[in-house]
């Protein structure tokens, strides 16, 4: 039985989907898996591809996950490079020519987000901005914009203008910096939200317990496997983690903070 694999979250440029295919063909031979590459790019719906039969291992955000009915299976957690650790922030981020220096400095200007089931483009970014917007006790925004789906949308919007302001996944820019050295001399980090659980690799419900436990004790592995060393680096990963689902919970209590405070919507 073949089983697919998928890294849209973080196939962010060319550079590092290539770098996630090697991942996969690695762990296809290691874990002897019969693993294949399947393409899932925007705008095809994210929830598609985690509701595809015979998924082996695919990035889902934990919000999403934790809001599901019908969740699928846990694989493993990435550990990136940054923190050595299965947690990740929302970076905000401005254009490096703007006149913002702080995250209040575009109060009154235009906020981006991704998409409302995201963790890093709308519930952290809300959580951050919920204490501003209560001690404001109006929009802080003249305009939300989205769902811009995507971080390199995010940035795409920023460069052009249409933002002035939006939240980046910390691993995802991370990504980019490696393959795209040039992006850090066209936007500027103004703030970072708190950590929370970093979005994780699953696979389908459907999808044998046995190979789920291959898929992940051979991902446990990675972080030790010499031939692996200039994988690594190309990925920004230390390595994968078993991944805590409860940790995950943090997302709802935010999630219920806002809508407690009637803060439903970025901005």
């Amino acid at each position: 039985m073949a089983y697919f694999a998928n890294a849209r979250m973080y196939s962010v440029n060319p550079g590092a989907a290539a770098a996630w295919k090697e991942l996969f063909a690695w762990l296809a031979d290691a874990s002897g898996v019969d693993l294949r590459v399947t393409d899932h790019a925007f705008p095809a719906p994210l929830a598609d591809l985690w509701s595809r039969p015979h998924l082996g291992c695919a990035f889902m955000c934990g919000f999403p996950y934790k809001l599901s009915s019908h969740p699928p299976k846990p694989v493993a957690a990435p550990l990136p490079l940054s923190s050595g650790k299965a947690v990740y922030t929302t970076r905000l981020v401005v254009k490096a020519d703007s006149r913002f220096q702080s995250l209040e400095d575009t109060f009154g200007g235009r906020l981006g987000y991704t998409v409302e089931d995201s963790h890093s483009g709308y519930n952290a970014l809300r959580h951050h901005l919920l204490p501003y917007w209560q001690r404001q006790g109006e929009n802080l925004y003249r305009e939300s914009v989205g769902p811009l789906t995507t971080p390199r949308r995010v940035i795409e919007a920023l460069l052009a203008g249409d933002i002035d302001i939006g939240p980046l996944d910390s691993y995802a820019l991370d990504l980019m910096r490696r393959h795209d050295p040039a992006l850090a001399s066209h936007i500027r980090i103004v703030a970072r939200t708190d950590a929370a659980p970093i979005p994780f690799l699953i696979a389908s419900r459907d999808c044998p317990d046995d190979v789920v436990l291959s898929l992940r004790a051979t991902l446990l592995k990675f972080g030790e496997v010499a031939v692996c060393d200039d994988l690594r680096e190309r990925l920004c990963l230390k390595g994968f983690a078993p991944v805590a689902v409860a940790d995950y919970d943090l997302m709802l209590r935010w999630d219920a903070e806002a809508r407690a405070a009637a803060y439903a919507c970025p901005g």
